[in-house]
């Protein structure tokens, strides 16, 4: 969790140097350059950033509504680029508006010019003559200074031979079709042409060089439309027409794929599975839950019994006959019910709330509202020479602003956000925390030094926000150790950052499944992120979306957590974060969009969760600083919810 402290961070001295041109005049046909300069399009072509660390963002702007955002990591200066054609021995003149601390703006191999802390919008500008046909024009941050924004990018001077997007393609005609598969091909594209991708819907299907393309993995009897889009580096062609095609299989062979599975109808023990039926000739469908065969009928709906308490499953339905089965249908995901919440709301909002202060309001712990269920108390802090080990005090900066907060009074405030039926935890970590667990002894550690604390304070458990490394054997242990000591009324939740739950081999994501049994909720930080591929595994969603939300939840959805175990979590406002913030009415559309399919962006879920568990914020401190717009709008929508 970001702490946006006001202490500077220690940075390496940069060699920049700022060449200055002799005057010259400008060329009679000076004009812009640089394509896309404002990000006004949406996409970041035909600039390219690195690591995937930049995106177009709608706040904050300059003018119109759109701006680049680099969010510079401490391995990544999140470096953008853009190539362009230009007249060799000619002036130019490169400018941009940008925010942020260390932002560099200029040409690979020549000018360039920075500032070290533009707290607003600032205007950089530097004139060079170009030394070739082509050049390259840069912007990037500086290692581990957070990120940085910009707009209004320009370059005036002679354009060289810049390539424009390409024309249409000619509409694709349909070849060779199997029952798996549909030969394409169309009209080569005017202008210059990189490639051709072939879209189905808004799903690119195929990206090829030629003319031709074979669309494969397709099921039997089934029907497909597709269009053709060319591109190149300044962007993508208007798409072609359409043609739509059915794949072989009809009537003989295999059946089509069964569609629009559901899973519904829980007990404690049971799920039932329902589908539509499947095209050509069908004696029945089995249900799998991964290669298993759960159920084998006849109909369209099967009852799979025998099931824990509170446990999730995940199956597909495939159609068969005497020439065999058809491909797997989308999956479908549902949870038993008996799950145990204790007193907590089955759709609930966790905040943070700040004992140090950053530019946030201060608040007294009993001033939170009650529009928060679960309120984290950041941060517990190491104990300097016991590995593992955490304490916990008011800190003295905090007590100042309020004016005077002692522990004592914490504890009485923990004591009413209590009887108001609010749960307190103690977060242990956030970006500048340095507790680590990384062996038995700091296991014992630290399970030790937290129980010591609940007892101590009347907290209701902890919450995992270790940001610089967990060792996911070691937390393990000593999260069992607490909870054998606290009793099965400990809250334990988490909060790992988005690239932590890419992959359900990381630490994090390997600890949420080791402890399932006793996890409460993951909290995903969805901010902070820049662009990361979601669920389906087609597109590197933006973050700031609903996209972003829907497709990044879903991999933990899809995974062996229960949906109850899942939570969004976004920053109260803008100065709560380098980036990732939206308004909370896209947090709304995002539970919706997994809960019941609605509302939803380009992506679309392939389940649906209705027992997801809710939202996070951070902080509670910066969403009193915004009159509590994020709590009052998202808790309202929680509530509301079946």
């Amino acid at each position: 969790m970001n702490r946006l402290r006001t202490a500077a961070a220690a940075l390496a001295t940069a060699l920049v140097t700022t060449f200055a041109v002799a005057a010259l005049p400008a060329p009679a046909s000076a004009a812009e350059v640089l394509v896309n300069g404002g990000f006004e399009s949406g996409a970041l072509s035909p600039w390219s950033c690195t690591g995937n660390l930049g995106s177009v963002v709608s706040t904050p702007v300059r003018t119109g509504t759109k701006a680049l955002q680099g969010a510079a990591s401490a391995s990544d200066n999140s470096k953008c680029t853009q190539t362009v054609s230009v007249v060799s021995g000619t002036q130019y003149t490169l400018s941009a508006w940008v925010r942020g601390s260390y932002v560099y703006l200029g040409v690979n191999g020549g000018a360039s010019t920075w500032t070290p802390n533009a707290t607003n919008w600032t205007q950089l500008t530097l004139t060079f003559t170009a030394a070739s046909s082509s050049i390259q024009v840069y912007l990037h941050g500086w290692y581990g200074t957070g990120t940085y924004f910009a707009d209004d990018v320009s370059l005036q001077g002679q354009g060289g031979t810049n390539p424009t997007v390409p024309g249409t393609p000619g509409t694709p005609a349909a070849g060779s079709i199997t029952n798996t598969s549909v030969a394409l091909s169309w009209g080569a594209s005017s202008g210059t042409v990189t490639g051709y991708r072939v879209y189905e819907g808004s799903t690119v299907r195929a990206t090829v060089t030629g003319t031709s393309a074979t669309v494969s993995g397709l099921a039997a009897c089934s029907t497909h439309t597709y269009s053709v889009a060319a591109y190149n580096s300044v962007g993508e062609s208007p798409r072609s027409g359409t043609v739509t095609v059915t794949t072989t299989g009809c009537g003989t062979g295999v059946p089509g794929t069964p569609g629009n599975v559901t899973v519904g109808g829980a007990t404690n023990t049971s799920l039932n599975v329902g589908w539509s039926a499947s095209s050509g000739t069908v004696t029945g469908y089995r249900v799998y839950e991964g290669s298993t065969v759960r159920a084998t009928v006849t109909g369209t709906s099967a009852t799979i019994t025998g099931l824990a308490t509170c446990s999730s499953h995940t199956y597909t339905v495939r159609a068969y006959n005497s020439a065999g089965e058809s491909p797997a249908s989308a999956a479908a995901s549902g949870t038993t019910t008996g799950c145990t919440t204790g007193t907590l709301p089955k759709h609930l909002l966790t905040g943070y709330w700040q004992n140090f202060v950053n530019g946030a309001t201060p608040l007294r712990l009993s001033s939170v509202p009650t529009t928060y269920d679960i309120v984290a108390v950041a941060f517990a802090d190491a104990v300097s020479g016991t590995p593992g080990a955490v304490t916990f005090n008011v800190d003295s900066g905090l007590s100042s602003a309020l004016g005077g907060y002692t522990n004592a009074q914490f504890r009485t405030d923990v004591a009413t956000l209590k009887s108001r039926n609010q749960k307190v935890i103690l977060s242990v970590g956030g970006e500048l925390g340095s507790v680590s667990v990384s062996s038995s002894t700091a296991a014992t550690n630290f399970a030790n030094s937290l129980y010591t604390l609940i007892t101590d304070y009347g907290f209701n458990g902890v919450d995992i926000d270790l940001e610089n490394g967990l060792n996911a054997t070691y937390m393990e242990q000593a999260l069992r150790n607490l909870r054998s000591r606290v009793g099965s009324g400990l809250i334990i939740t988490m909060a790992p950052q988005t690239i932590d739950m890419q992959s359900t081999g990381a630490g994090y994501f390997s600890l949420a499944l080791n402890i399932r049994d006793i996890l409460t909720i993951v909290h995903t930080q969805f901010y902070n992120s820049g662009s990361m591929l979601g669920c389906d595994q087609q597109f590197a969603y933006s973050q700031a979306t609903v996209n972003f939300l829907t497709a990044l939840a879903c991999i933990q959805l899809q995974s062996a957590l229960r949906p109850d175990q899942i939570a969004l979590g976004l920053p109260a406002t803008t100065q709560a974060a380098g980036g990732g913030y939206v308004s909370p009415s896209v947090v709304n559309n995002a539970l919706n969009c997994l809960a019941a399919g609605t509302n939803c962006g380009s992506f679309v879920p392939p389940a649906r969760w209705p027992t997801i568990r809710g939202a996070m914020t951070w902080s509670i401190n910066w969403d009193a600083s915004n009159g509590y717009n994020f709590a009052n709008t998202v808790h309202n929508h929680l509530v509301s919810m079946p």
